[in-house]
């Protein structure tokens, strides 16, 4: 029985039925953690003997016949943004190389009281700025479909940590797209939630209008499940809310798509969406239709614009977040200064790296007064106008349909000189944070090179439910089985 190839849904049952322990799960995953981590590289830190602990607590429980969450026993990775109390939190930067937090993220603790085994850290693009991983101080992820490509960012450690069997569920954070951007890339699902689901207190601020933490794992149901224990509204955390909560979504999985109306957005299709790609979204919509659910074209036309309205927002944000680290509270101090000034240039020129100071620079010079009403004040006035046009498509649809990347998966090292060009994989993600709307990526083919292929379903605020139901329906049409990647055991 190959544990590494189950679901989360399939390991509970297994749990339940007491065919297998929570020992031999995490046993499992941290021998295919020694196995591909050398060529995978997802892991900043492992925590291996409070994972342990964890496990076996779960096995003590159910021996003792007690009743415990669905998700008890079950390895997931943690973002390493998430803050984690006696863990180091680092955000794939040298300005928090050193950093151990006195407390964790909200989202943490409830994966603790669920006593899920956390297996450790994993890495990211720097302060989450990033769509291919390659931005970390530490390492380069790759890509377990094929190792001399990119696993997705920010979150590609997470992505790529799940879809080579290195942990069953992960955690991500999307602020322009970075969970689901390495979802479709690896080949797994992932949600982004409503702005709100889910608390953002102890996930490190990149942009905080934007930001919102989400479950990564390896189907719908995984993910129905993860998003269950997570979600809800919190009191460190103002911008929460219990609107639209569920205690369990997968309640709502067997919901038929019969009926529904589904836009296809005709933005979204156009010019620099690769052919592979296109096809294989609009061959999901002939199964939606064959469904029962109505397919019909609509339209977002301030779409081709949300790319440069997200960077003046999402670095003018960052700019002011990332004032914080300056050497003086925690993190990275340069070692080469005379006076307080020099101290401050010389720790941020050193401790960040070169795309945070890029965005830093420009979320500064959008917000100069010479440019803030030419810049920022139109960025914003663009959210409204977004929201508008999202609203009157959901006054007709159930869901949108897209594409969730123009492409698959690209090479190591080839856009990484060329920012506009990286920035350009974010297209068809970044309205849906402008707009604060959730939205789920999840595989639908592969190309001609063997690559996973994405598709995106974007939901009404709080919709999350109706996401999760077609998603797991088209699953079930297609039989859509998770398979660790031969590669990633080589």
């Amino acid at each position: 029985m190959e544990l590494i190839q189950k679901t989360a849904a399939q390991l509970h049952r297994l749990l339940r039925d007491r065919e297998i322990t929570a020992a031999e799960i995490t046993d499992a995953v941290f021998a295919q953690i020694a196995a591909c981590e050398p060529q995978v590289q997802s892991y900043l830190a492992l925590t291996e003997e409070s994972a342990r602990k964890t496990a076996a607590l779960v096995d003590k429980k159910l021996a003792a016949g007690e009743e415990l969450p669905p998700l008890a026993g079950i390895p997931i990775a943690i973002k390493d943004n998430l803050c984690t109390e006696g863990v180091t939190t680092t955000c794939a930067s040298k300005m928090l190389y050193n950093f151990v937090p006195p407390y964790s993220a909200t989202v943490v603790k409830k994966v603790e009281e669920n006593l899920l085994p956390i297996t450790g850290k994993v890495n990211l693009d720097e302060f989450a700025m990033g769509s291919s991983c390659e931005n970390s101080h530490f390492q380069k992820t790759h890509n377990p479909h094929d190792l001399s490509r990119v696993p997705g960012g920010s979150s590609g450690g997470s992505a790529a940590s799940v879809a080579a069997g290195e942990a069953v569920l992960a955690l991500g954070s999307d602020t322009g797209g970075s969970i689901r951007q390495p979802a479709s890339f690896c080949g797994i699902v992932g949600l982004k939630p409503t702005y709100g689901a889910v608390s953002r207190y102890g996930l490190v601020a990149f942009a905080s209008s934007l930001d919102q933490v989400g479950p990564m794992a390896r189907s719908c149901e995984d993910t129905a499940m993860l998003f269950s224990a997570i979600s809800g509204a919190d009191e460190m955390d103002a911008t929460s809310c219990d609107r639209g909560h569920r205690a369990d979504y997968r309640d709502y999985l067997a919901r038929d798509v019969k009926g529904m109306t589904i836009g296809i957005p005709k933005e979204y299709f156009g010019e620099g969406i690769d052919e592979e790609v296109s096809a294989a979204v609009m061959q999901a919509a002939e199964v939606f239709r064959s469904l029962g659910a109505q397919v019909k074209e609509v339209s977002l036309p301030s779409s081709p614009h949300a790319l440069s309205a997200y960077y003046i927002i999402s670095s003018a944000e960052a700019s002011s977040n990332l004032a914080r680290f300056d050497g003086v509270k925690y993190g990275y101090r340069s070692e080469h200064y005379q006076n307080l000034q020099e101290m401050y240039v010389n720790t941020r020129t050193e401790g960040f790296g070169a795309e945070v100071k890029r965005r830093i620079m420009l979320g500064t010079y959008v917000l100069s007064s010479g440019y803030f009403d030419a810049y920022y004040k139109k960025g914003k006035a663009f959210q409204s106008a977004l929201c508008a046009e999202f609203d009157a498509c959901f006054a007709d649809c159930d869901f949108l349909l897209t594409p969730t990347v123009p492409q698959t998966a690209f090479k190591l090292g080839e856009n990484v000189d060329d920012p506009v060009k990286m920035y350009k994989s974010d297209i068809c993600t970044v309205p849906v944070n402008i707009a604060g709307l959730p939205a789920l990526a999840m595989p639908c083919g592969r190309d001609s090179q063997g690559l996973p292929i994405g598709m995106q379903l974007i939901g009404p605020h709080f919709g999350e439910d109706v996401l999760l139901s077609a998603g797991h329906r088209y699953e079930q049409a297609t039989g859509h089985q998770f398979t660790v990647p031969a590669i990633a055991s080589k």
